[in-house]
C-alpha cells in the first residue's frame, strides 16, 4: 500500500529528509570535476550526511551495496559503485543520494556535466531534467501514474531518446522502496489513481541509444546494452489537491 502522509509531523520530518539531500547535491556540485576520485565523492557525502544527523540510505541496501551514493558514469545506467575512477573532462554521471533522517527517507539523483561536455550530451542531459518536470506537472490528485509515464515518453521519444523500462520511480517513507511503482512510460489515465498525502519519486532514466540494459556482474551496476551514454534526474515528491511538492528543491 502506498503511504499516505497524515499529520504535520510526518509531513515536517519527510520535509526534512528532503531538505537534506537537496543540501548535499547543493554541497557536492562543485567537487564534481575533472580528477575527482568517485571514492572521495561517496566519503565526503557519507560524511556530511552523518554530520547532519542523518545515515546514507543505500549503504548496506539489500545487505551489499557498498557505498553511499550510486555513481552512474556515461553508460551506467543506474546502481553505480563507487571506486578509484577519476572522472574525466567530458563525462557526465548521475549521482543519487539517499538520506535516512530521523526515521525517514529522501532521495534525488542529479547527473552532473564534468568539465566541457559535447552537445549530444548536454542534449541528453538537458531532456531528462525537462521529462522530470514534464512528469512532476502530471502528479496531481485524481490524475493516474499512466499519466506521468506517457507525459515523459511521450516527450523522451520525440527528442529521439530513449526511456529505460525495467527500473522506474517508487513510493517513499519510512522505507526507501515502497509501492506504488511509478514507470516512466505509459498511458495516459492508465494505472492508479493519485491520491493528496502519497509520496513518491520520479527519476526517468534516459539513453541516448536503445533502452536495452545490461546487468553487470557485481549484481548492481547496470549499463546501457549497446554502449550508449544514460542520463538521470529524480526528484522526491508529495501529492497534493493542487501542485506537488517537491521535497528534495531547496
Amino acid at each position: 500500500m502506498a503511504l499516505t502522509l497524515r499529520n504535520s509531523a510526518q509531513i515536517a520530518k519527510m520535509r526534512a529528509a528532503g531538505r537534506l539531500v537537496a543540501q548535499t547535491h547543493a554541497m557536492l556540485r562543485e567537487y564534481v570535476v575533472p580528477g575527482a576520485v568517485l571514492l572521495d565523492l561517496d566519503t565526503m557525502v557519507e560524511n556530511y550526511l552523518r554530520e547532519h544527523g542523518a545515515s546514507p540510505s543505500f549503504k548496506g541496501y539489500h545487505g551489499t551495496f557498498p557505498a553511499s551514493i550510486c555513481a552512474s558514469l556515461n553508460d551506467v545506467i543506474c546502481h553505480g559503485i563507487p571506486d578509484k575512477t577519476r572522472l574525466r573532462d567530458g563525462d557526465i554521471i548521475a549521482i543519487d543520494v539517499g538520506a535516512y533522517l530521523d526515521g525517514w527517507h529522501g532521495d534525488s539523483c542529479v547527473t552532473y556535466a564534468v568539465g566541457s561536455v559535447d552537445a549530444q550530451g548536454l542534449k541528453l542531459m538537458k531532456v531528462t531534467e525537462e521529462a522530470l518536470w514534464r512528469g512532476i506537472a502530471q502528479a496531481r490528485a485524481g490524475n493516474t501514474l499512466g499519466d506521468i509515464g506517457a507525459a515523459i515518453q511521450e516527450y523522451v521519444e520525440s527528442e529521439g531518446f530513449s526511456i529505460v523500462r525495467e527500473y522506474t520511480g517508487h513510493g517513499i517513507g519510512r522505507n526507501m522502496h515502497e509501492a506504488p511503482t511509478v514507470l516512466h512510460y505509459g498511458e495516459r489515465g492508465r494505472g492508479m489513481r493519485l491520491r493528496a498525502g502519497t509520496v513518491l519519486t520520479i527519476e526517468p532514466m534516459v539513453n541516448a541509444g536503445r533502452p536495452e540494459t545490461k546487468q553487470m556482474k557485481d549484481g548492481w551496476t547496470v549499463k546501457t546494452a549497446d554502449g550508449s551514454r544514460s542520463a538521470q534526474f529524480e526528484h522526491q515528491l508529495a501529492i497534493t489537491n493542487g501542485d506537488p511538492e517537491i521535497l528534495t528543491l531547496l
